[in-house]
């Protein structure tokens, strides 16, 4: 596994940065693109939808996680 990997996004109109391990962003990319969705807007929608004091950073690992597992429909067949 490598270290982590900032990226920066534009969230309820500040910019933000999250720092996930590459392995994360590949999965998270992978979604994304089933998805027919960029990075930035699955990233977006994420924010979106976690709770109070909900860590952005651990909502997309568990939705990583959880793709991996087959546990989200990521648009693709398994």
């Amino acid at each position: 596994m490598t270290g982590l990997v900032k990226r920066s996004f534009s969230l309820s109109g500040h910019r933000t940065s999250v720092a996930l391990e590459a392995e994360f962003w590949k999965v998270l990319g992978d979604i994304a693109a089933a998805r027919g969705r960029t990075l930035a807007a699955l990233v977006t929608e994420t924010d979106a939808g976690r709770g109070d004091g909900e860590r952005l950073a651990s909502r997309l690992r568990v939705l990583a996680l959880a793709s991996v597992r087959g546990q989200t429909d990521t648009g693709s067949s398994t």
